[in-house]
């Protein structure tokens, strides 16, 4: 195997990780219930650049960039969704006034 293909593998492997992470926030909110810490505004503006560098790699035929950001893209929707689901019950059990 090429070093730069070497190079693309790993990247791409380490790319999968860090797309994973998210799910010890998600794994947190869960926990705690709550997700007050979470910027929604933080994962608005990665999940647009997410799409894009799918596409890009998707043109290029690169699968390590498509694979570590369509994964990046499931995780940072499901840690939105989670967060989002959290907040509206949290609303919905507060009391008024």
């Amino acid at each position: 195997m090429a070093p730069v293909d070497m190079l693309g593998l790993v990247a791409g492997a380490w790319g999968v990780a860090m797309a994973v992470s998210p799910a010890l926030q998600i794994r947190r909110m869960l926990r705690t219930r709550s997700a007050e810490d979470v910027s929604l505004g933080y994962f608005g503006v990665l999940l647009p650049g997410f799409v894009l560098w799918i596409a890009y790699g998707a043109a290029r035929g690169d699968l390590a960039l498509v694979v570590p950001n369509t994964v990046a893209t499931c995780v940072t929707l499901t840690t939105v969704l989670v967060a989002v689901r959290l907040r509206s019950a949290r609303e919905r059990l507060a009391p008024e006034g």
